[in-house]
């Protein structure tokens, strides 16, 4: 799909669903390293080509039962439509659901079925966990609003292969690299940067368009992550609004330099602010 830019207007990028038809019925966060290693994924989803569908819950970072019940259900982890009930955990959990909804909106609301028991996030009964404030949220948020704001680059354009060398002698990205790639309209390049480590520090010289970027130009960061989330307090690398300048190489290929992106965190940058 990387050519053919029309396609993204069609196709619906999914990383969690109510039914997940292949494989393991587990949410993304069910096994994930940390709080916030959704974000990684649903920055992919935002970023590239296609129509991102984010799942209920996902950006709150629901993953099922907690670890120590998890080996007393069954089907926990099986490929079988029983298994589904650990996808769809409800975020705001009614303490006794009513278990034929046939019986009207007033008896659903204001009469419990004591027979059953809830079925909240994380194992809970009777309570919620939308929390704008989780670590998940805070950094979604800010990214679905930072492609709102910014649709034509992000939404209509090209993806090229990704472009990524890691300081130090040429070699391929191994797996818990960067992952790195622009999209390119007209004479903007969008440079998307993700640490899809878990829970390890990153850093890469992330090659450019030096058409685009000619010498002594710079690379503004328009959002990172870790500095949503962590404020004024953050006093990380590439605080968003900061610049990086775009470096050269003997034969003309330009790049910059990305170095300590935390564990799971998202930057983007542009050539023209």
């Amino acid at each position: 799909m990387g050519s053919h830019r029309n396609v993204g207007l069609h196709h619906v990028s999914i990383l969690d669903d109510h039914d997940h038809v292949t494989g393991t019925k587990i949410r993304f966060s069910s096994e994930a390293a940390s709080e916030h290693q959704v974000v990684a994924g649903v920055a992919l989803q935002l970023f590239t080509l296609g129509i991102p569908c984010v799942y209920y819950g996902t950006e709150q970072a629901l993953g099922g039962p907690e670890d120590s019940q998890r080996g007393y259900l069954p089907a926990w982890k099986a490929w079988s439509n029983w298994a589904d009930r650990y996808l769809r955990e409800t975020m705001f959990g009614p303490l006794h659901p009513r278990q034929r909804p046939d019986q009207g909106l007033a008896a659903q609301l204001n009469q419990r079925d004591g027979s059953l028991p809830g079925f909240g996030p994380f194992g809970t009964a009777g309570r919620h966990c939308f929390d704008p404030n989780s670590p998940a949220f805070v950094r979604i948020a800010a990214l679905t609003a930072f492609a709102k704001a910014i649709p034509s680059a992000l939404r209509r354009s090209p993806v090229p292969a990704p472009h990524l060398e890691l300081p130090g002698p040429l070699r391929a990205a191994g797996p818990g690299e960067l992952i790195a790639w622009s999209r390119l309209l007209d004479r903007r390049e969008m440079l998307c940067v993700i640490n899809g480590h878990g829970s390890q520090q990153r850093g890469g010289d992330v090659l450019i368009d030096s058409d685009l970027s000619p010498p002594n130009r710079h690379l503004q960061v328009l959002v990172n992550t870790a500095h949503v989330a962590q404020g004024s307090g953050y006093q990380g690398a590439h605080l968003s609004g900061s610049t990086l300048p775009v470096l050269r190489r003997d034969d003309g290929t330009a790049y910059v330099e990305i170095r300590d992106v935390g564990p799971s965190e998202v930057l983007v940058l542009t050539n023209r602010p």
